[in-house]
């Protein structure tokens, strides 16, 4: 069987269950690169294409019984719905051609007709699409998914811990009926068993029905937080809710535009067959939100909704000159006789608790201004990692390539009039260990160049101190205990 969108967040859990009950499976994805590391990858079959390029899909569905479809857009430009339209009809007419059976395809709840924000109209509208054919397809219609890392979860948790007073617009009192992503999974395996002729629609939700005010408090009263004080008023905006959302949460606005527009639409479940179909009751929102934070608090996440890959053909800095850019380029060489891999660890901590070595304070002020105009900004998830993998975010970077202990190359996701990249790189040579930390930067027109020079001050006062204090916490990375060496005697105090 087929998984499509294999790198985001939901495809990223089926995929493991899948295998667990034995399937084959096969990955549609448009960056293989974007599956290495992943504990399961080798077991799976991994195929280049896009939903949007129609002439890739027929090898991807060359010989699939079922195909899972987890393609949709959540960046709320104005063109996703026509996107998600075409990418729809595009790969209904490939499985046609190559003869699979059925589609199970993940949409949005909601009472069709009017009244329907545009994001869960279009959902609904990819499931007519994807059913209008011959192949048996089922559409699973699901509200807000509570799971660690899930964008609904984020927004949720953000909200609820940075702000004990809230002045909020009338959407927190829409009813909705969240689901954990444990019982969605759990559907969607179980499908496989079923046979449904024609369109099917399968709705799903938890046993409560709640307002997404209810939702705070719970999420309050589980993480041990005083019961916040939430006061709705009519006078805000969904464009003014998402920019508050986007300021003081991980969920950049065009993002938070869409949830928050979802959430204006009252989502109930009218015909719940999900507990018969999985054989035992769906947990309740107390459980899931429970469940989700013991796996944000041990850094457990399998995945998270910031590493879906957005730009698949985004340029590199390692391209030639021909390919068009104009590359910038600040670069720090530091030599130490710490070892590579001592070296490349404390690289890979930049970022999250652990900051960036040096000038936290202009990295905080970058972060808050990135949020300011719609950005990303620093609280993106970054959390500790045992390896990096191509896709994981760190604050507003992307991995975009790594290599341990040699090379990792990050992308900038933050608000920027051209494109930057961070790179370090850890070579040995007679017995010393060269770092060469690389700030590449391809400006746009003139302002990109403008913004370059406004910033070389900074630069000196940032690139130069982390290189060298990257290279310091290497040389004073604690080391396993040798018999008959205190502690003290390995590290100095106060050096950790």
């Amino acid at each position: 069987m087929l998984v499509t969108g294999a790198t985001g967040y939901l495809g990223g859990r089926l995929v493991p269950q899948l295998l667990a009950a034995g399937h084959d499976v096969r990955c549609m994805v448009r960056r293989p690169a974007g599956l290495a590391g992943l504990p399961w990858h080798q077991q799976v079959e991994v195929v280049t294409a896009d939903a949007l390029q129609p002439e890739s899909l027929d090898a991807a569905l060359e010989g699939v019984g079922t195909a899972f479809y987890l393609i949709h857009s959540m960046d709320g430009g104005e063109r996703f719905a026509a996107r998600d339209r075409q990418a729809a009809e595009n790969f209904r007419r490939a499985a046609e051609r190559q003869g699979v059976r059925r589609i199970v395809y993940l949409g949005g709840l909601g009472r069709s007709g009017s009244g329907l924000s545009s994001h869960l109209a279009s959902r609904q509208e990819v499931g007519r699409i994807l059913g209008a054919g011959q192949i048996a397809v089922t559409e699973v219609r699901a509200a807000v998914i509570i799971g660690s890392g899930s964008v609904s979860f984020e927004m949720l948790r953000h909200l609820t811990e940075v702000l004990p007073v809230m002045i909020t617009p009338s959407w927190v009192r829409t009813r909705c009926q969240p689901i954990a992503v444990r019982d969605v999974l759990a559907v969607l395996v179980k499908l496989l068993d079923e046979h449904r002729p024609g369109h099917q629609i399968l709705e799903v939700g938890g046993p409560d029905v709640l307002t997404y005010q209810d939702m705070m408090q719970v999420y309050a009263e589980v993480a041990g937080l005083r019961r916040r004080l939430i006061i709705p008023v009519a006078v805000l905006s969904p464009s003014l809710s998402s920019r508050w959302v986007g300021l003081v949460t991980p969920v950049p606005t065009q993002v938070a535009r869409t949830l928050i527009d979802s959430l204006t639409s009252e989502v109930v479940v009218t015909d719940n067959a999900a507990p018969a179909l999985v054989g035992h009751p769906l947990s309740s929102y107390r459980q899931a939100v429970t469940d989700a934070l013991e796996r944000v608090e041990g850094h457990d996440d399998e995945t998270r909704w910031s590493e879906a890959v957005e730009q698949p053909a985004a340029r590199l800095p390692t391209d030639p000159a021909w390919a068009g850019a104009r590359w910038m380029r600040d670069r720090q060489v530091v030599e130490t006789t710490a070892p590579p891999e001592d070296v490349f660890w404390a690289v890979t901590r930049i970022g999250g608790e652990v900051g960036y070595y040096a000038a936290g304070w202009a990295w905080w002020l970058r972060g808050l201004i990135d949020r300011m105009v719609g950005g990303v900004g620093l609280r993106r998830g970054a959390g500790p990692r045992a390896v990096l993998k191509t896709g994981d975010t760190l604050d507003f970077w992307r991995v975009a390539d790594v290599c341990q202990p040699r090379r990792l190359l990050l992308v900038a996701e933050m608000r920027l009039p051209g494109e930057a990249w961070l790179e370090f790189e850890v070579e040995s040579d007679h017995g010393r260990t060269r770092l060469t930390q690389t700030a590449h930067f391809a400006p746009r027109g003139l302002p990109g160049r403008v913004y370059w020079y406004l910033m070389l001050p900074f630069h000196s006062m940032v690139f130069g101190p982390m290189a060298r204090r990257l290279v310091g916490a290497a040389e004073r990375r604690p080391r396993p205990a040798v018999p008959g060496t205190s502690y003290s005697e390995r590290t100095p105090h106060g050096q950790l």
